[in-house]
């Protein structure tokens, strides 16, 4: 089988049991990999409605079709599980160089159950398993922890996806962290590593996947090599030199990024000059000590900082922030101390926390501070106030240390602190309780739809019309009729993306056509253009018939309030605007083949050959 290994793993941490599975060829060409081949094999061996911690609970780690196969940005990997946020589907990805090395190390899925009996990684090599004590990395943050593993098997090359401290308290913010800095971060599945007492999944191999045209695949990359130096070089120069740095002093004016919890207005509540602060030219200045690209990437759109001598511990090797983490931990909370920011960032890093949900609960416990909603002694004393950056740290590493009450209240997310004290729910800016990224859905109906109506809540790498046109004219972004056809258009787009091992990076540089090219030349699938947009919505419908089948419906998705304007904006861009999600969710379900209450109807599950859902879902 081109692409592919044609093997699945299957762990019991409970008995130390392994099992290999072949891959069914029909099922790699109908789910392709990543989140819905995962979404697929979840469903077959989860019962419904398993609570997300219980030994029966399965975690998985699949690959798409692409890692391995030296396909330009091909490096992104996933991981699988039920979200301990709001007990649904959960996926997340991440790059850097586990996912080749995962494949070449012998599987195209690794998914385990049970719980160990004490503290254990899992040392995958060349498709042999051991099981490894781990009792003395429990506790450790994650670069001490790659650090030991590497020199424990002697080999400085093998790759680790771990969790750290964040994920060993089952924390709901925790990620699964690897290359030190790069995390599958959303939804807490860092959390159900961590309940399984799995630190770390460690793999090594030299095996190779055979692709079905490599001239092909070759001649696409020639291609992509001259795009990045002629009709896109603007674009991709741009993201190669500053990664998503690049956008974070436009994006917080143009009221895209946050400003005081969402509440706030640019050149106002964050004026200009302090937003020259986050341009990142001034972020790498004094800082930057390197480059840093993910396997099989021309582009290197990630850095290295150093950061020493200033008001913040010494750091050596700290990640150049993402874009979500820089008006995260700034222009969200009311100040412009980059430096702070990037130490906020590493704690996360080196704790494995995500980033995105880990500032969004630190800035509603600002603003509920700020409105005495909270009071100080909430904060062990701290005084976390708008634009107090220092404060910012100080109730930051309380959350990563696990000290006080800072992080008994924080260190499970926002909407849990809110529903635990009964009050600030009016300051939350969360979907189905994940914190939204910086990207404001009142910019756009179809972000919001995005963030509230999908499998996977609140993700803003998830497929839509909205991120794409939330800056245009606003008789299109807040037009609720006629978009169906288009939104499902986009949205099977970004499943193939996600499924296939893609970084989004390359669709600044690819259409659909592109892609199904570079599909079909690794795995010898050939698909009709029909076929080809099915298959991803099947990869939407799968993960969604994960939740239906637990009884998640249409009312189960939820979206803050101040996420669509209620109250409305008064001042700013988003003056007057309140978001009819409703309505554009309506005409998207009905395009994609769904019933009104979010379910997907039996002639669709038919055409997509999915009939072993159908008693499940339909039951009478």
């Amino acid at each position: 089988m081109y692409g592919y290994l044609g093997k699945l793993l299957f762990i019991d941490l409970t008995d130390q049991s392994v099992e290999v599975r072949d891959l069914d060829e029909k099922m790699a060409r109908d789910y392709l990999g990543g989140p819905a081949l995962g979404a697929r094999i979840l469903y077959d061996e989860m019962p419904a409605n398993t609570p997300w911690d219980a030994p029966e609970s399965v975690l998985g780690f699949v690959r798409g079709p692409l890692n391995g196969a030296s396909a330009f940005f091909g490096s992104r990997w996933t991981v699988v599980s039920k979200s301990p946020v709001y007990n649904g589907w959960n996926d997340a990805n991440g790059g850097g160089f586990f996912g080749p090395t995962f494949t070449a190390a012998g599987y195209d899925g690794v998914f385990i159950r049970g719980i160990s009996e004490a503290p254990v990684y899992i040392f995958i090599d060349n498709g042999k398993v051991e099981f490894r004590d781990a009792t003395h990395l429990w506790g450790l943050t994650t670069m001490p922890t790659e650090a030991a593993i590497r020199e424990e098997l002697g080999d400085p090359n093998v790759q680790v996806a771990l969790i750290g401290p964040a994920g060993e308290r089952l924390s709901h913010m925790a990620a699964v962290m690897n290359d030190s800095h790069r995390a599958a971060g959303r939804g807490g599945s860092g959390a159900v590593m961590g309940s399984k007492r799995l630190k770390a999944l460690v793999v090594r191999g030299s095996q190779h996947v055979e692709m079905a045209d490599r001239s092909i695949l070759d001649r696409i990359g020639r291609t992509t090599v001259e795009d990045m130096k002629g009709s896109k070089a603007n674009i991709m120069a741009n993201r190669g030199r500053f990664g998503t740095a690049g956008g974070a002093m436009g994006n917080v004016l143009a009221n895209n990024g946050s400003i005081k919890n969402w509440a706030g207005a640019s050149h106002t509540d964050f004026t200009e000059e302090q937003a020259e602060a986050l341009n990142a030219s001034a972020l790498d200045e004094g800082r930057r000590v390197r480059k840093y690209a993910c396997a099989a990437c021309p582009l290197g759109c990630g850095a290295i900082y150093e950061v020493k001598g200033r008001e913040v511990p010494d750091m050596e090797h700290a990640a150049r922030p993402e874009y979500e983490a820089i008006p995260g931990f700034t222009s969200m909370m009311q100040h412009n101390d980059v430096d702070r920011m990037i130490y906020c960032n590493h704690l996360c890093n080196e704790y494995g926390f995500d980033t995105i949900s880990f500032c969004g609960t630190v800035a509603w416990a600002m603003e509920c501070l700020s409105d005495g909603v909270l009071k100080p002694e909430d904060l062990d004393g701290i005084d976390l106030r708008w634009g107090n950056a220092k404060a910012m740290v100080e109730v930051s590493e309380r959350i990563c240390r696990d000290e006080g009450n800072c992080a008994a209240l924080l260190k499970n997310g926002s909407q849990y602190a809110a529903d635990s004290i009964k009050a600030g729910h009016y300051a939350l800016f969360c979907a189905s309780g994940i914190e939204l990224a910086q990207h404001d859905p009142r910019l756009a109906c179809g972000l919001g739809r995005t963030y509230q109506y999908e499998p996977t809540p609140g993700r803003h790498v998830k497929g839509g019309r909205g991120l794409a046109i939330r800056l245009g004219p606003d008789e299109i972004k807040y037009n609720c009729r006629m978009i169906g056809f288009d939104e499902v258009t986009e949205v099977s787009k970004r499943e193939i993306v996600n499924a296939s091992g893609y970084c989004m990076s390359y669709t600044y540089l690819m259409g659909a056509d592109l892609m199904k090219n570079v599909i079909e030349a690794v795995t010898g699938f050939h698909y009709t253009a029909m076929e080809f947009r099915m298959l991803g919505v099947r990869s939407f419908i799968m993960r969604l018939c994960f939740g239906a089948r637990d009884g998640l419906r249409r009312s189960d998705y939820t979206i803050s309030p101040r996420c669509i304007s209620e109250p409305k904006i008064t001042t700013g861009r988003l003056a007057g605007i309140v978001l009819d999600i409703e309505s554009y969710a309506d005409g998207f379900m009905d395009a994609i083949g769904c019933t009104p209450d979010f379910i997907p109807k039996k002639e669709l599950l038919k055409l997509l050959e999915m009939e072993f859902v159908i008693p499940d879902l339909y039951p009478d």
